[in-house]
């Protein structure tokens, strides 16, 4: 089993258990769940707002569960304009935590000058648990 297959096991198990969540806020946790490239660089507004891109900055993912290509579909924004998609086939965990209510962060964790879209952004996605009061 590949890794990004059995990371998207385990969070799916994670979500599908009302248990653990009550006991992430406890602890009030931010959880790397996906280190991912940005799926459909070419097709949106990252090209044109490369320049403008750093890492670090915040993203904000968007669920299109009514997407007619994939119903577990994850647009990305950075500053209210669609950069892509997070890939298809690492969506699924991402998607039932987010349906679930699960509170998302991402952030660009990698740019790179290369003509290869698939290469050029790299985001991370967190799962947050905020502490309990």
């Amino acid at each position: 089993m590949d890794k990004g297959r059995f990371r998207s096991l385990l969070i799916a198990a994670l979500c599908a258990l009302v248990w653990p969540t009550a006991v992430l806020a406890q602890a009030g946790l931010r959880v790397l769940v996906q280190h991912a490239p940005l799926a459909g660089f070419q097709f949106h507004a990252a090209g044109r707002l490369w320049p403008q891109l750093r890492v670090g900055d915040s993203l904000e993912l968007r669920r299109e569960s009514e997407n007619k290509h994939d119903a577990r579909a994850i647009a990305v924004f950075w500053r209210g304009e669609m950069i892509g998609y997070l890939p298809r086939a690492e969506n699924d965990a991402v998607a039932q935590a987010m349906d679930r209510g699960i509170h998302t962060e991402a952030r660009i964790a990698e740019l790179l000058e290369t003509a290869d879209p698939w290469r050029r952004m790299q985001i991370d996605v967190f799962l947050l648990f905020p502490k309990n009061r």
